[in-house]
Order: structure tokens, then sequence, then C-alpha cells
């Protein structure tokens, strides 16, 4: 999988400009406003929105917003109400896209999906074409300059880990989302550092990207990221790291 983990990497940083952090904001705002309107409030009964009150913390979101957010979600402000909806879909190479989104009016939100899809070389497939191809997993990347394989590989396991892999300069954890949380703190109690640390929906297998389709799939993962809407992108295509730092 040489260079998938790297791209998580260079998205992550990103996301942490400035450029970005507008819409990280708005992203993680919906998150928890829609978490806390099915799970509640109290973050210690609702572990969804405890990792993403804990996400916004990370990304420097100011206190109040958080609170103002979970205080939509729970009916004590008044708020926009957003469904949640899942797009499948194909890009350059028959590469796999699962679009999860977030969205107070669902025909504008496939409609723009759609027309960017038609632009970078993709199309919109039905429910159920490519979901089958990925597992929800806890999934972490580690800079192999961070830690210790051996040590690493210790620490992660003893916490619920299920395997640990090399991706080019990185560490690919995975874990069930069951045990997210344990592996998180088990990191963080180590002081090491994740380079990225999610839910996600993890390729069973991966398409080998080269040249003209690997950059066009780039700019498509741009577009969509881009999306006010989109939460999150996920696609199995793998391309080389030296390729995708170059894209950089």
């Amino acid at each position: 999988m040489s260079g998938h983990s790297k791209w998580h990497s260079i998205k992550h940083k990103k996301a942490a400009t400035d450029s970005k952090r507008g819409r990280i904001f708005t992203r993680l705002i919906k998150e928890m406003t829609v978490a806390a309107r099915s799970g509640g409030g109290d973050l210690d009964a609702n572990p969804r929105l405890r990792l993403l009150v804990n996400n916004a913390k990370s990304a420097n979101m100011p206190a109040e917003n958080i609170k103002r957010a979970i205080m939509r979600g729970t009916g004590e402000l008044p708020g926009i109400s957003y469904e949640e909806v899942t797009y499948e879909a194909f890009g350059p190479g028959g590469v796999a896209i699962y679009l999860r989104v977030l969205t107070d009016n669902r025909n504008r939100t496939v409609a723009e999906i759609r027309h960017g899809l038609s632009k970078h070389g993709g199309n919109l497939g039905e429910t159920g074409c490519v979901s089958w191809m990925f597992d929800r997993k806890g999934y972490f990347v580690v800079e192999k300059s961070a830690a210790n394989e051996d040590k690493l590989l210790e620490i992660v396991l003893n916490a619920g880990a299920d395997d640990m892999q090399e991706d080019g300069d990185n560490f690919e954890i995975l874990s069930s989302p069951e045990n997210f949380e344990s592996v998180k703190s088990a990191l963080e109690a180590a002081k090491i550092p994740a380079a990225v640390a999610e839910i996600s929906m993890v390729p069973r297998t991966y398409v080998r990207l080269e040249g003209k389709d690997a950059q066009t799939m780039l700019k498509l993962m741009e577009m969509l990221e881009d999306q006010e809407d989109v939460q999150n992108v996920w696609a199995n295509f793998d391309i080389d790291a030296a390729e995708l730092k170059e894209a950089s």
C-alpha cells in the first residue's frame, strides 16, 4: 500500500493550515451537532461526541464554538437539521470512492458531487456498488521517525489493535472501532504522535495508479474534500509516495 498512508498524512497537514481551518471548523461543528442530537450532550455517555470534541480542541476551535454546536444538537439553541447521507462512486482507473456527507439539502449536494465527479474522470454509482470494498476500522498513521517499530507494535497490540504494517515512511495501525479509543489513549500515554487518528473506511484492496490517472485522481480527491457538505472521502487508490509528494 505504498503511498496510501502518505496521502492521509498530507491531507491532515493541509487541514492544519489557516486556509483550511475554517472548513475544518465547519465540518466539526456539523459533526458535533449531529452527534449531540443522536446521543445527547454528555461527553462521558457519548463516545462519538467525546472524540469530536477532542478533535475540535486539537484544531484549536474556541470553546464557545464547541459549546454552541452541542447545544444546537441537544435543542437548547436553534439550529439547522442535517441529514447524514452516503454516496458511492468510481474514479479514474476504476478506483472505488465512498463519501459521507451531512447536508440540509440533499438535491443540491448530490448535484454538486455528480458535477465534480464528471469533471475529473469519475461517475456516481448505485447504492452498494463499492461499500462492500471497505471495512470500518480505527485507523492510525505514525511516522517511522516518531517511534521504534518493536516498541510501537507492543504498545498498540496490548491496547487492542488488530494489525500494524509499514507503508513507506509510515506505520499504519488498524483496530476495531470499539478499540479505537484505547489504542489512541495508549499512543498518547506513550507520547507517540499520530499523524492520523480516525474511524475510517479502510479499503480491502487497492488500485494502483500512475501518471495521468494518478494526477486526475488527486485532483478529484481535492475537489471532493473541498465540497462544503462532504465530511469524509475514502478511496482505494494506491499512488507511489514520490508522486504524491510531488503533487502536494
